[in-house]
């Protein structure tokens, strides 16, 4: 018989849990290229997706496909690196298995991170943006048909779906860490090709700061479960129009792995300060 959804996420918990040694506060998404950061997590537990039952693996380069449990900055901590994507010819479901995974470990808080290009003309590649809301661009939901109850409840709120307290943490971070730090908004689309020139205008009419092919799946069912969401996209290239070049994935991946750099900066510090915040800020 087959597996109901829930029944998937909680079997795959369950492995997962038997593995740790600690029981992990915050979770951590990393996005392509940013797989550096789980590397600094102290007394590793270090598994494979191939190992984890029921668990999507990436295809995508720049997302190598472990699960990293152990301790950040006195913070225990599990992190993802490497995540899927619907462009890859996956269902929505499949997307946000790994978050619901996360939610079910009793996580407080998800950290995720992305690679995006830059729509505000004010960016520059290797900025960070600090997440304030997003645009789901994707025409598609992650929470769509009948309700996992056990999850969420059938009409989420989406009001913050980035934490307001979060986000003060991370801009006063940044600020003590000399970082060129933005705040804006995020336009997740399904990709795979990069935007037009015209869509890129759209989106600057529309509100958004970046534009990226993923996160806002994982911050939705993070929502529906009631766990607190912050996120930094990592701006690795201007989006089309803008740069007078093509885009490529390799200047993505290049630029990644210098603000991955930057990102273990921000995020180290400001891991202590996120434990430290109450349910109720959320």
């Amino acid at each position: 018989m087959n597996k109901t959804v829930q029944e998937a996420v909680f079997e795959t918990a369950d492995s997962i849990r038997k593995r740790l040694r600690v029981q992990p506060k915050i979770g951590i998404i990393l996005g392509s290229g940013l797989g550096p950061m789980a590397d600094v997590i102290q007394n590793p537990t270090s598994i494979p997706y191939a190992e984890i039952p029921n668990f999507p693996r990436p295809t995508v380069e720049g997302h190598a496909g472990r699960l990293i449990s152990g301790e950040l900055e006195g913070v225990s901590v599990v992190a993802l690196q490497g995540r899927v994507h619907a462009f890859e010819g996956h269902p929505m479901q499949t997307v946000v298995f790994p978050t619901r995974v996360l939610g079910s470990l009793g996580i407080d808080t998800l950290l995720v991170t992305n690679a995006s290009g830059a729509i505000n003309t004010r960016y520059r590649p290797c900025d960070l943006m600090i997440i304030e809301d997003h645009i789901n661009l994707t025409g598609d939901n992650p929470l769509k048909g009948p309700n996992l109850s056990e999850f969420g409840p059938r009409f989420p709120d989406m009001t913050e779906p980035y934490d307001r307290a979060g986000i003060e943490v991370l801009t006063q971070v940044a600020k003590k860490q000399g970082l060129n730090v933005h705040r804006g908004v995020y336009a997740g689309l399904l990709g795979p090709s990069y935007e037009t020139p015209a869509e890129i205008r759209m989106l600057r009419t529309l509100g958004a700061d970046a534009v990226g092919m993923s996160t806002v799946p994982e911050v939705i069912a993070a929502n529906h479960m009631g766990v607190r969401v912050v996120g930094v996209s990592c701006i690795t290239n201007l989006a089309s129009g803008i740069s007078p070049d093509r885009l490529s994935h390799h200047e993505v991946m290049t630029n990644s792995k210098t603000l991955s750099e930057n990102l273990i900066r921000l995020v180290r510090s400001a891991l202590p300060e996120l434990a430290k915040l109450k349910k109720e800020t959320r």
